[in-house]
């Protein structure tokens, strides 16, 4: 009996990390949604971060102008998505028609950081290295930070807060919609045990130095908020994520940084994420005004 009900806890335990990593099925099909005066653009280039090919999706403007620069949004996918999701679940396309290229990398499942124990999943410098210099040398984006910003859902949500807090010089807003904000102190569950030991793998050890600097809570109390980027969280209501994501909000409030919290009605899923959507944007787009005015300016003088 006692073995009958541990291999029903493995079982149970295996089937529960599958739901939770919500990972795609084979052959589900590619539907971007693109808004008129948008153009769509897959690129695949060699990261030398993690030593191999990696796609990412652009969103831009159908027609820019010779010479023209525009500025980036880095946009990051959830826990067991693809460089895909954020095209074919919501309508954000529409913003690069309002002159902004919209930059989605693909992450896996690696939290966009460079794992402990996994030397070859060097994510983050892939995505704030390569990815950025690949992007900037194929694409007319504005270099620098004024001209730079990052959101993320979920998973990606953490990210973006992640290297807001670690490289502010690098992008001038951070959004994390629904960020998963409190993994790094998630305790050991026999319910999620694969979970468990993935997440260890990424983030090292509990207690460890090495999952003190993955950590957005521990990252908060060393960051100095005169230099990071507006950081921009929401949260669903109804979504388990809410209150580790109120209590970093609360942290962030202590000790003085700029940052907005706004929550709606719903659940952790690309519905609320999309009636999160527009708020994150009407913060982001004050941030990069200057360049978009710039791009006005130079337009006009055509």
């Amino acid at each position: 009996m006692l073995i009958c009900a541990l291999t029903l806890s493995c079982i149970g335990a295996m089937l529960s990390a599958c739901r939770e990593e919500g990972q795609q099925q084979p052959g589900k099909p590619d539907l971007p949604r693109v808004a008129a005066g948008a153009a769509l653009r897959d690129v695949t280039f060699f990261s030398n971060a993690l030593g191999r090919e990696m796609t990412y999706r652009v969103f831009l403007p159908e027609k820019v102008a010779a010479g023209q620069k525009l500025p980036v949004v880095y946009l990051l996918h959830g826990n067991g998505g693809s460089f895909r999701d954020w095209s074919n679940y919501s309508d954000v396309s529409t913003y690069s028609a309002q002159g902004l290229i919209l930059v989605m990398p693909e992450g896996g499942s690696s939290y966009f950081i460079n794992a402990v124990d996994r030397p070859r999943d060097k994510y983050e410098d892939y995505l704030t290295q390569d990815l950025i210099a690949d992007v900037e040398s194929r694409f007319p984006g504005i270099s620098g930070r004024e001209s730079r910003a990052v959101v993320g859902v979920s998973m990606g949500g953490f990210a973006a807060v992640k290297v807001g807090l670690s490289h502010p010089e690098l992008y001038v807003f951070a959004g994390a919609i629904s960020p998963a904000i409190d993994v790094p102190e998630r305790r050991f569950s026999w319910m999620r045990a694969s979970q468990w030991s993935r997440f260890r793998s990424i983030f090292g050890p509990m207690g460890s130095k090495e999952r003190a600097s993955r950590d957005p809570f521990a990252l908060a109390q060393s960051a100095d908020p005169r230099v990071t980027p507006l950081l921009y969280l929401t949260a669903g209501e109804q979504e388990p994520l809410r209150d580790p994501i109120a209590r970093f909000a609360g942290w962030l409030r202590q000790r003085g940084f700029a940052f907005e919290f706004r929550t709606l009605r719903g659940f952790h899923d690309w519905n609320q994420w999309n009636a999160q959507i527009p708020g994150c944007f009407a913060s982001l787009l004050p941030k990069l005004r200057p360049s978009l005015e710039q791009k006005s300016n130079r337009a006009a003088a055509k």
